[in-house]
């Protein structure tokens, strides 16, 4: 197996799994297969999240299909961190309230926590299920193009733990780093999870209309 040292920046970070024609394609005929097992079952409604920076330890990622409750299929990448600090973080997710209009719920912790780890988020085992990011990312001793199914890490065992499997072969493109340095980040998910997630100076808000999202 090939391995790549030292650290990769990648200014304005899309999807591992776009850039790739291969691995795109075998996302999609793992998806027409049925060959990805669901991670989660979701509830139809994507969420928004922007952080400021966030420092993880042992990274990966992956493809996999989460699906709702009527079996509705939605391809996603897996991000995966063992550990992971994080300055600035806002969750938002808009909700159709018929009669009542749009409402925006906010969620917001870890601010004004740059030089302070004891205010920043943490999480351990953290898992998101995600279709679009945007970010400044370097990654230290990242290797590129190995099979999921030979990950390790605490955040892919809590995943197989849940019953998620690791795509194989010609569906198992994924990419793993010892750490993984992003900023400026924006993205859209569909679930997110921790074995542990602790928010100094939580706060959490319900505002009429989209005019509050995390961004636009």
């Amino acid at each position: 197996m090939s391995q790549s040292y030292g650290k990769t920046r990648w200014k304005r970070f899309a999807l591992v799994m776009v850039p790739s024609v291969a691995a795109t394609a075998a996302i999609g005929v793992s998806l027409a297969n049925s060959a990805l097992a669901a991670s989660f079952s979701v509830s139809g409604q994507q969420f928004k999240v922007t952080v400021q920076d966030l420092q993880g330890d042992g990274f990966s990622q992956f493809g996999g299909v989460d699906s709702e409750a009527n079996k509705t299929p939605h391809p996603v990448a897996i991000s995966a961190f063992d550990d992971a600090k994080l300055q600035s973080l806002c969750q938002s997710v808009v909700t159709d309230l018929g009669p009542l209009g749009k409402w925006t719920l906010v969620l917001k912790a870890g601010e004004n926590s740059a030089n302070d780890d004891s205010k920043k988020v943490h999480a351990q085992q953290l898992l998101i299920d995600l279709n679009q990011l945007n970010a400044d990312a370097e990654f230290k001793n990242i290797n590129i193009g190995q099979d999921a199914s030979t990950l390790t890490g605490s955040a892919v065992g809590k995943l197989q733990k849940d019953g998620g499997k690791l795509p194989t072969g010609a569906q198992g493109f994924s990419q793993h780093a010892d750490s993984a340095h992003l900023t400026n980040v924006q993205q859209t998910a569909w679930a997110t999870s921790a074995g542990t997630f602790t928010l100094p100076g939580l706060h959490l808000n319900i505002n009429q209309g989209t005019d509050s999202e995390c961004y636009k």
